[in-house]
């Protein structure tokens, strides 16, 4: 609301009981008369019921348009925004004055309502909080499924076959293990922070994102609706061509063509540069700026002025040209005449006549003129044959999007000397009308608002990436149709218009011949869209207005929207704009980005699925949008898809990444326990550290990860069919990562306990046979290790036949004859037992070290997950994270602060005292070198049949 209230005026002029007041905007109401003089805002929405010949009203606010449109008290079109008998609130009068009766207020009026349909907040989720939400319905799902499946286990089957083995607080605590276990509490880590990251990159390249989350939508994109001024265009009105009939002066844009005009044609240079600073309603703000470019100076005036006028000073900053001469009378432009008109003379030299300049509408006023003017200065004949000339480069600029200008003069002659400031407005008014007649051209002039330097280029990135961009502006039909062929919106030979458009809907609903064809091809909703290879290869373009956008057909946008890759909308409304982008979001499966930087395009930023305001756009544009490009780099588009598609990429590298160990291999090993009776192979601490800090500071360094090769050429990402998880994603991660993971990990574990007698057989389905002594299960040793006691004694520092044991037990010198499995140990013996089993202090300790062990193994099973998800289907080889073009030296980094969080729990006195960590043999520090290396090489492998084979079934089903 703050933004928006400075586009609305504190104060307004009424006449009341017969009185003018002024008073707050606020206390106008329907049916005041409001007075307007030059420079004020319109308080309300007002017909107009007096305005002067040359009042102009600024409604760029409302259209985007800086050209001021003139005043009427008839009205002159049937859309509102078009007449011109309306004043509609926060726009400006910029010229003359005017006085109307107020027919609308507040939020009833056409401001009011932009307000209100922009500020409507959105509830629909983006495209990204759509593929989480979907992952977290699926992961949920599973893991309420497997917390479900583990209490009917129990309660249907352990606790009868197992009656010791747990109570239903234990098997609640195991239950709730498996649901923790298989959701990866690292992901809302790692998916913040990805996002993040993404957000600081775009940052540093002038694009503010304003919410995390669109910024995925944009790497969805496959339509963007831009406005034309201000964004596709530099929103300045500049003269860039000039010419005589001879003579065509190209570039004026630039210094380059400024000092080349001036070399080429310094006669016409000198005829323009007096006409159109004499000929001129515009001033500049001070008479001299020094070390201030001329663009940059501050002009009081309407934008065409304007332009001419910087373009004289440009060309001839004393003012030689005109030096000596007065403005004696001047008749400003205005709708009806068309034209504007000043006398000048130099009262100081007597021999120089009284002169006419008068520019305007070529239409107008080359019907009126007798010669015309050669580059060499001379006049000729305006025959036929020079007004063919004159005709080709008048339609040949305009065809080109510019406004075309005549600047025509004429010596008035001694017979209108008289007495300059004694004689009546009107009777001189009248005069000069007549004097209108027998002229001589001295020139055309071309003005436009350029298009940025940078559009076209970009627009062909954009299109490369299967984007479609449509154009959608408030000016003209021809100028916004030029404008779309010089940037690239408009390729196609020729472009269709909307009678092309009803006569295919006819064809369609008639189901016969073309029409057959579409119907077919418009079977379904999300299939109404012009094929890839119709948008890269062969494009239709299409122009029309806005006025032929009311009362199209549902057919007749299908045919529209689904046929044509290139479309300007132009003359269009906000409320026209608004119906655009609902109708294209409504058809195939697309995903719709609008930039725009003006009031009028808020709703259409608000509606679309992500907003892109320009940084020097209205603050309530601004607000509406949800992407701000800072510096008005349109390219800077690109730089936001590609980042939008990177995060796609990232995420999902990263929650491939995290699958793998921190939910499937965790959850097997909470599944071991509940439904196996084995001893937990990784307890709840190191779960929860590996989840939460080996694995997020790993997966950040994912984020890092730089564009794919074909990333900017692939198709846009289909919302709806494309998801962040799919069957092939879940392939990869259960059934040949994650399988590869837990088996590794299982495997180290299994190893562990086999070289001190415990056997696979006794780890899985031990249940309650477990020897429980001193409130804890403890298992001692399986008979089959063949250790005798010289060998013990060598593991653990201490002659095992010293020991006190209970005295109904002697143990024998070859411990392979230890009768059965077990041994039940049922009393405490005091004597130290606990520090004589073989290699640690009990079996609980075993357990211990079996979980570091398999945590180590998680780790660096990691690091070769990593490696194998950075890429989809190109090598390692090609694409190393140490150097080359795929570098990212965050890997290493990530590697080695993971690896340090393994030490700190393993070795770390005060970690293993509390959460029960102990160190590991040696070689279980190096055999998952080995398995993590494994993994990396079976993917590659993977790999390289999914490049060797792009159509086999592997390739198909490749993430």
């Amino acid at each position: 609301m703050k933004s928006i209230s400075n586009v609305s005026t504190a104060s307004a002029t009424v006449v009341r009981d017969g009185q003018v007041v002024d008073i707050p905007s606020t206390d106008v109401v329907v049916g005041d008369l409001v007075q307007l003089s030059l420079g004020q805002r319109v308080a309300a929405d007002i017909r107009l019921v007096h305005c002067s010949p040359d009042a102009l009203f600024d409604r760029s606010i409302l259209t985007g348009e800086s050209k001021p449109v003139p005043a009427s008290i008839d009205p002159t079109d049937e859309n509102p925004l078009e007449t011109l008998n309306l004043a509609f609130s926060s726009t400006f009068l910029v010229q003359g004055s005017a006085a109307g009766i107020v027919f609308a207020i507040g939020d009833n009026t056409v401001i009011g309502q932009l307000v209100a349909s922009s500020g409507k907040a959105r509830t629909e989720m983006t495209t990204i909080q759509k593929e989480i939400n979907l992952f977290t319905i699926i992961i949920s799902t599973l893991a309420i499924s497997f917390f479900a499946i583990a209490m009917i286990a129990y309660l249907a089957w352990v606790r009868n076959a197992y009656p010791g083995y747990a109570t239903i607080s234990g098997a609640i605590v195991n239950a709730i293990g498996c649901l923790t276990a298989f959701v990866p509490q690292g992901l809302p880590i790692s998916v913040a922070l990805s996002l993040s990251i993404i957000a600081r990159r775009m940052a540093k390249r002038n694009v503010l994102v304003k919410n995390l989350a669109t910024v995925e939508t944009l790497g969805c994109m496959s339509v963007l609706c831009s406005d034309k001024t201000g964004t596709l265009t530099m929103g300045k009105m500049v003269v860039t061509t000039a010419g005589v009939v001879d003579l065509e002066l190209r570039d004026l844009e630039n210094v380059d063509g400024i000092i080349s005009a001036r070399e080429k044609a310094p006669v016409v240079v000198k005829e323009l540069g007096m006409a159109g600073r004499l000929c001129n309603g515009a001033r500049f703000e001070l008479e001299s700026e020094p070390g201030v470019p001329t663009r940059e100076r501050k002009v009081k005036g309407d934008p065409t002025d304007t332009a001419i006028l910087r373009f004289v000073e440009e060309l001839d900053s004393s003012g030689a040209a005109s030096s000596g001469y007065k403005r004696m009378f001047e008749i400003p432009f205005n709708s009806k005449n068309k034209w504007m008109a000043t006398i000048v003379a130099n009262p100081q030299d007597a021999d120089v006549q009284p002169i006419l300049l008068i520019k305007g509408a070529p239409d107008f006023l080359i019907s009126r003129c007798t010669s015309v003017m050669t580059a060499s200065g001379y006049s000729i004949p305006f025959d036929a044959e020079q007004r063919q000339k004159i005709s080709e480069i008048q339609g040949r600029w305009a065809n080109a999007g510019q406004r075309v200008l005549a600047i025509c003069s004429r010596t008035l002659g001694r017979n209108l000397e008289f007495n300059w400031s004694a004689i009546d407005a009107g009777q001189l008014d009248r005069i000069v009308q007549a004097e209108i007649q027998g002229l001589r051209l001295v020139g055309l002039i071309g003005i436009r608002d350029p298009p940025r330097p940078e559009v076209p280029e970009a627009i062909k990135v954009i299109r490369r990436a299967g984007v479609r961009v449509f154009m959608v502006t408030g000016d003209f039909i021809a100028t916004a149709a030029a404008i779309g062929r010089q940037i690239g919106i408009l390729t196609a030979d020729k472009h269709d218009d909307i009678s092309e458009v009803k006569r295919l809907a006819k064809l369609f609903d008639e189901n016969i011949g073309e029409g057959s064809e579409l119907r077919q091809k418009f079977s379904a909703p999300y299939m109404i869209k012009p094929s890839l290879e119709e948008q890269m290869h062969s494009p239709r373009s299409l122009a029309l207005s806005g006025s032929e956008l009311v009362g199209l057909t549902d057919t007749e946008w299908s045919i529209m929207l689904g046929r044509y890759s290139e479309i300007v909308f132009a003359r269009t409304s906000p409320d026209q704009k608004l119906k655009i982008v609902n109708e294209i979001k409504k058809r195939g499966d697309n995903t719709v980005a609008v930039t725009g930087d003006g009031v009028n395009d808020a709703p259409a930023l608000k509606a679309a699925d992500i907003g892109v305001a320009m940084g020097a756009g209205s603050d309530v544009a601004k607000e509406a949008a949800a992407m701000v490009l800072m510096t008005n780099d349109f390219s800077s588009i690109i730089v936001a898809i590609e980042n939008g598609r990177l995060v796609f990429d990232n995420l999902k590298k990263v929650i491939l990444y995290l699958m793998p160990a921190g939910s499937y291999t965790e959850f097997i090993a909470v599944l071991s326990n509940v439904l196996m009776g084995m001893q937990l192979p990784l307890n709840s601490y190191l779960q929860v550290f590996f989840c939460t800090f080996n694995d997020v500071i790993m997966s950040i360094s994912l984020m890092f990860e730089l564009a794919e090769a074909d990333l900017m050429t692939r198709p846009p990402r289909n919302a709806r069919r494309d998801r962040l998880t799919d069957w092939r994603f879940f392939a990869q991660v259960y059934f040949f990562i994650g399988l590869m993971f837990w088996l590794s990990a299982m495997g180290c574990w299994f190893l562990f306990f086999s070289g001190y007698g415990i056997h696979f057989s006794d780890l899985v389905g031990a249940w309650n046979s477990w020897g429980y002594y001193g409130g804890s299960y403890n298992y001692v040793l399986q008979t089959s290790t063949g250790f005798n006691l010289g060998d013990l004694k060598a593991t653990v520092g201490i002659d095992v036949t010293t020991v006190g044991l209970p005295a109904n037990y002697t143990i024998p010198a070859d411990i392979s004859q230890i009768p059965g499995p077990f041994v039940p140990l049922l009393q405490d013996p005091g004597n130290g037992i606990m520090g004589a089993l073989p290699g640690y202090a009990n079996l609980t300790n075993l357990v211990n070290v079996g979980n570091c062990i398999f945590y180590v193994c998680m780790v660096f099973l990691q690091f070769g997950g990593i490696l194998a998800t950075r890429n989809r289907v190109v090598s390692i080889v090609h694409s190393n994270p140490l150097f080359g073009p795929r570098q990212n030296l965050f890997i290493p980094f990530g590697m080695a602060v993971s690896l340090a969080f393994a030490l700190f729990n393993v070795y770390t006195s005060g970690i293993q005292r509390v959460f029960n960590t102990a160190p590991i043999p040696t070689r279980f520090w190096f055999i998952p070198i080995g398995l993590g290396l494994g993994v990396l090489v079976l993917d590659e492998i993977r790999k390289l049949l999914v490049r060797s084979f792009p159509g086999s079934l592997l390739a198909r089903a490749a993430w």
